[in-house]
């Protein structure tokens, strides 16, 4: 996909992963809108995209992703300014053990509504031209994690809903879906993370975590990037590993050859 003129939606978009994925969309010239819970920090990004961008490539919507009302009123404010739309990211996440059902709200729930939304608006059954939807998951959605079994069960969700849905999307709708599963990013989440309790857990995790190394959010939206920009990769997971290596997870073969054999 050539990305110069296309239109951009990116969840969770002021900092951390969402904002070096609307940067990358930016310089790449598309234009982008921002949706994010934080005002002051929504506005400060659009101001300094705006100076580097054009501030008329850039559109900040306050948004709590678990309000269903407030994305699709984003998602309707986001085709009033620009006129269409042809990339959702749904990225928005938190890492939240003890208020676990926030966590699968923000981390799953509204990643499937931005889904479906975003495909409600780029169909080609109802007027659309087609379009990609990325969504952000995590290594974490790809193998078992000890420190947060809820984080993990939220992407795994992503991967799961993400994989299912492209087996129909692109053929019936022209919405081509992907999913991007990085390892520890220095984010927020890594930080609220590294606060776990006992001393066991945290030498366990600074195991882990030396292990399997911590990206920049840079690498991530260069993830995202080769999957925008690679139609042959529908319904892909891509793994961002240390030092930004890209490797694409093996997708097995889920019907027989021969489906009179079933």
């Amino acid at each position: 996909m050539e990305l110069q003129g296309k239109v951009a939606l990116v969840t969770g978009a002021a900092q951390g992963i969402g904002k070096a994925i609307a940067e990358i969309l930016l310089k790449n010239s598309a234009k982008v809108s921002l949706l994010d819970i934080s005002v002051s920090r929504g506005e400060a990004t659009k101001a300094a995209f705006g100076q580097i961008y054009g501030i008329e490539n850039i559109l900040f919507l306050p948004c709590d992703v678990t309000s269903e009302n407030q994305l699709k009123d984003c998602f309707s404010k986001t085709l009033e300014k620009f006129q269409k739309l042809d990339i959702v990211c749904n990225n928005a996440g938190i890492f939240d053990e003890q208020n676990w059902e926030n966590c699968l709200s923000i981390n799953l729930v509204s990643v499937i509504k931005g889904t479906y939304l975003g495909i409600q608006h780029m169909s080609k059954e109802t007027g659309g031209k087609g379009g990609v939807i990325v969504n952000i998951a995590s290594l974490a959605g790809l193998i078992p994690f000890l420190f947060g079994p809820v984080y993990s069960a939220s992407k795994y969700g992503v991967v799961g809903f993400t994989a299912s849905l492209s087996l129909t999307c692109l053929e019936k709708h022209g919405v081509r879906l992907q999913v991007l599963c990085p390892v520890f990013v220095d984010t927020k989440i890594l930080t609220d993370l590294k606060s776990v309790k006992t001393p066991d857990e945290k030498e366990k995790l600074e195991m882990m975590i030396a292990n399997l190394g911590v990206l920049k959010t840079s690498h991530v939206a260069e993830g995202f990037l080769q999957l925008v920009m690679d139609p042959t990769r529908n319904g892909a997971s891509l793994k961002v590993l240390d030092n930004g290596k890209l490797e694409y997870e093996a997708i097995p073969a889920i019907l027989p050859e021969n489906p009179k054999s079933i």
